[in-house]
């Protein structure tokens, strides 16, 4: 099962998902469509379950995903891998055919295309990617591809929220060194010493910032559904050994043939 963004579905030329844990053959705490090549689930389950959501993006084998490493690194895609994953957390291509796939489980899963110049991109924006500029760096590689910035739209899938997101003080400060007016996408936490970070009301605000056509978020909590999402941090409280990853993927369709 598959999530879609009014905001996307609208272009002929486009096709995403923002799949949900459901619909996939994983079981314990990977159940069910455990997209995660970097969990420790059963290489065989992982590998059905992608296949699914290739299939429902009609690309074949080209549903591609990246050694995520919470970097503000993009990669241009002209092709699927021919040998191991990039490391990188962001992806744009204009190519059609190939579905850019991103891993989360809290993380902002963010898809961007620019539907008149055929580009599209998908981003890994979690705290420290966010901070560091992958979103922007995203926007830049579209750029380099043709696309023009004032056409982009973007689209912020299942994230954490604010009330689930609790953090220290240096994590607040960690932000603010970096603009005094960071410190409004925080507020107290009932824990002395602690805040509660609106992760994605920061991505929208750097989207924004960044000139971009549309932003728009699904305002859907990873943490706080359980039934449709992973969650790294709900997985972490309560001590279990690993979790399922969601994943988000946008491709380009080919161009009808003209007889």
């Amino acid at each position: 099962m598959f999530i879609e963004a009014p905001e996307l579905a609208s272009y002929p030329n486009i096709k995403h998902a923002f799949f949900t844990r459901q619909g996939g053959v994983s079981q314990g705490i990977y159940a069910s469509l455990n997209g995660g090549l970097g969990s420790s689930d059963d290489p065989a389950n992982i590998a059905e379950n992608r296949r699914r959501m290739a299939a429902d993006l009609d690309v074949g084998s080209a549903l591609l995903s990246l050694y995520q490493v919470h970097s503000a690194d993009v990669v241009t895609v002209e092709g699927p891998w021919t040998g191991e994953r990039p490391k990188a957390d962001a992806m744009v291509t204009n190519v059609p055919g190939l579905a850019l796939g991103i891993s989360t489980a809290d993380c902002g899963p963010v898809l961007f295309c620019d539907p008149e110049t055929g580009v599209i991109g998908a981003a890994h924006a979690g705290w420290k990617g966010a901070l560091t500029g992958v979103l922007e760096a995203t926007i830049g590689a579209m750029e380099n591809l043709g696309a023009d910035r004032e056409s982009i739209v973007a689209v912020l899938g299942p994230t954490i929220s604010q009330a689930a997101y609790e953090v220290g003080a240096d994590f607040v400060e960690r932000f603010a060194e970096h603009d005094a007016d960071n410190r409004r996408f925080f507020v107290p936490s009932i824990r002395e010493g602690h805040a509660q970070f609106d992760l994605p009301a920061y991505i929208g605000a750097r989207l924004e910032a960044a000139g971009i056509g549309e932003f728009a978020d699904l305002g859907l909590c990873t943490y706080s559904d359980e039934g449709r999402f992973y969650s790294y941090r709900r997985t972490t409280h309560r001590k279990e050994p690993d979790y399922g990853r969601l994943i988000s993927a946008i491709t380009l369709l080919p161009s009808p043939l003209i007889l």
